[in-house]
Formats: C-alpha cells, sequence, structure tokens
C-alpha cells in the first residue's frame, strides 16, 4: 500500500472540500490518501512516512479576485518554494474548467482568467469526463426527483448561459428555421437575454436575476417532464477533448433522450464510460463529424428529423436504454473508475519526477 499527501489548497482560498469529496471516491486498491486543506497544520503531519506528496493550488473562477494581489503573489511564492523543498509536486487544480478553456484563458461563464505564476513542474488537472460526474453524484444521490415522461407539450429543452460562438451559431440557425418555435429555450447572457418562463425556473429563484454561478447545478423537474428532447449546449466543441459538464448529466439523471452538441466523439466516449446513446432510434452520425460547422449542420438537420417522429414511440422504445443510463450515473463504482483515471495521471506525474 503505497501512501499519499496532499496539501489540498495551497493558499486556502478556494474549495478544498470538493477535491477532497473527488479523492475520496477513488477505489485505487493499492494506493491511500490523507490530506489537509491547512497549510498551516503541515507541521502535524510526518511528511517523510509518504511516498508521494501533492500540493493543489487552486485556480477556481472565484480566485480571480485575489490572484492579483501583490500580497497575495508573494505568499504563493514563499508557500511554493517551501512545499517544493519539501518534495511537493504541484497539482494547478481547475477542473470545472476544459482544456480549451484554459487554452483560451476563459472560464466556463466566458470570464477572462487570470495568470498566475508556477516556478516549478505542474500537472495541471482540467474537468475532462470525471469532475462533473463525481460532482453531481454526490449532489443528487439521496434526492427522490419525480420526473414524469408521459405528457408533453413542447419539443426541446435548450439551455444556454454564456455565449460561447459555437452555441450562437447553432442557435442562430435553429432559430432561423422555425425549429425552436415550440421549445423552452434560453440564452441568459444573450443579447438580449432569453430566459426561462418563470414556472419553469427553478423554485425561489427570479428569472430576471438568475445567479452567475451556484445554481447550474440544480435540477427542477418540470422542464423537463414538459419537454420531449433535450439539446445538450455544452461548453466546447473542439477534437482533442472530451469535457462532460452538468449539462449531459441533467437529462441522463431525468431520463430524457438528449442530443449533443459538444465535443468530436463525445457520445462514443459516453459509451466507453458505460452509458448508451440513440443511435438505433435515430442518426448519430454528427458525433463522427471533426469539422465543428459541419456538426452544427447535422444537429440542426437531426433536430427538424425529430419534431416530425413520434416522441412517445421513441420513450417507449428508450425505457430500458435511460433507466440503465440514470442508473449508471448513480453507481458508484463506474463513477470510481473515471475518477481513477484522474487521480493515475497526478501519480504518473509524482513518479515522473
Amino acid at each position: 500500500m503505497q501512501r499519499n499527501f496532499i496539501l489540498t489548497d495551497v493558499m486556502k482560498t478556494g474549495d478544498h472540500h470538493s477535491y477532497e469529496q473527488f479523492i475520496d471516491t477513488h477505489s485505487l486498491q493499492n494506493q491511500k490518501f490523507e490530506y489537509t486543506g491547512e497549510y498551516y497544520t503541515l507541521h502535524n503531519y510526518d511528511l517523510d512516512v509518504y511516498d508521494r506528496r501533492f500540493a493543489f493550488i487552486d485556480m477556481r473562477i472565484h480566485n480571480n479576485r485575489v490572484i492579483q494581489n501583490d500580497a497575495y503573489k508573494k505568499d504563493l511564492k514563499v508557500r511554493l518554494e517551501i512545499l517544493h523543498q519539501q518534495g511537493f509536486k504541484f497539482i494547478l487544480a481547475n477542473p470545472w474548467e476544459s482544456k480549451d478553456n484554459i487554452k483560451n484563458q476563459l472560464f466556463i461563464t466566458g470570464e477572462k482568467m487570470a495568470h498566475v505564476d508556477i516556478p516549478y513542474p505542474y500537472h495541471l488537472w482540467t474537468g475532462g469526463v470525471s469532475w462533473f460526474w463525481n460532482y453531481m453524484y454526490h449532489k443528487h444521490k439521496d434526492h427522490k426527483f419525480k420526473f414524469d415522461h408521459k405528457n408533453k407539450t413542447h419539443d426541446f429543452l435548450y439551455l444556454n448561459k454564456a455565449p460561447r460562438q459555437h452555441r450562437v451559431k447553432l442557435y442562430d440557425l435553429l432559430s432561423t428555421e422555425s425549429l425552436l418555435d415550440n421549445s423552452i429555450r434560453t440564452f441568459v447572457s444573450g443579447d438580449p437575454p432569453r430566459r426561462l418562463p418563470k414556472k419553469y425556473e427553478l423554485p425561489g429563484v427570479d428569472p430576471k436575476d438568475y445567479p452567475r454561478w451556484g445554481m447550474d447545478q440544480e435540477i427542477y423537474e418540470l422542464p423537463y417532464n414538459d419537454t420531449k428532447y433535450n439539446i445538450v449546449s455544452e461548453t466546447n466543441d473542439n477534437d482533442y477533448e472530451v469535457f462532460m459538464t452538468e449539462k449531459i448529466w441533467k437529462p441522463i439523471i431525468a431520463g430524457q433522450v438528449f442530443v449533443v452538441h459538444g465535443n468530436y466523439l463525445y457520445l462514443q466516449k459516453l459509451r466507453e464510460m458505460g452509458f448508451k446513446t440513440f443511435s438505433a432510434y435515430f442518426n448519430e452520425e454528427y458525433d463522427l463529424e471533426r469539422d465543428p460547422a459541419q456538426r452544427i449542420t447535422k444537429i440542426a438537420t437531426l433536430c427538424k428529423e425529430l419534431k416530425q417522429k413520434n416522441w412517445q414511440d421513441i420513450y417507449l422504445q428508450t425505457q430500458s436504454l435511460r433507466q440503465h443510463n440514470t442508473n449508471t450515473f448513480f453507481n458508484k463504482e463506474k463513477l470510481s473508475k473515471q475518477v481513477n483515471e484522474t487521480i493515475n495521471l497526478f501519480l504518473e506525474f509524482a513518479d515522473r519526477g
């Protein structure tokens, strides 16, 4: 058994509890993890007994408020130097974001990222497919939802927030072709903003004052019950990663039929993770389209076809498939395998020296 020690937030400015919850979901047989979120408690640990020592530098959006502070930068520099001397390996932790967001220095909300200088080698932890699955699993595993797909009054549930380029293009195309006329759709950060009708908004939330963050992972059953299909408007549409957010896990939890506007081979990755998709019931070739513009065109064509299909038949035929997906989502063993893959990247980074 190898022992690993993690300082889960070097500066105690982030949400170290979420990181610890993620680590606790692992099922690696030969690895043990111990951690603290308090830099000033390191003296309580015999660091020499651990096979590896990690230090997480939290870089989520909330830290934008402090990163450019001179005192913060000075304290960070001192702490990193001390930790480096003690043999710590650094993880730049930003699992709320994708590689593409980091590359373009944009948070998932569209806000510009502040830069932090790390003078030592580090592993960049981005969301991939495991972070939001784990987050949504723990958030909703004990909740008793009331989903009912017997009666539906709208075609699509199509939720957009930050106006990313690929989202705008699909939204405009679907709107131009009148495919969204009978749909529940939003573009919260659009110009002008389009928000949910009040009856479909989260109870207690004013649609005109939807919070910037903190509510996106909540689920209210009514819009899922009243719509036939979910157009999952993911954060990115590139061809070199698959980034899964709460946007896919919501319809899977709800047992809703979905179409995904996301990365190249997104659906293929879902299937590799143990989920099932709907290729036996409608055309999912858009997932095999590498060119983002062509993928948008194929998704629009599919949406047009779906409007003509008998949605009751699709729901009847896919009942076991959709239940399989919900069960897989809430299967901690399946989830832990994805968490293991992320943690193994940490271990490999440390072992490379």
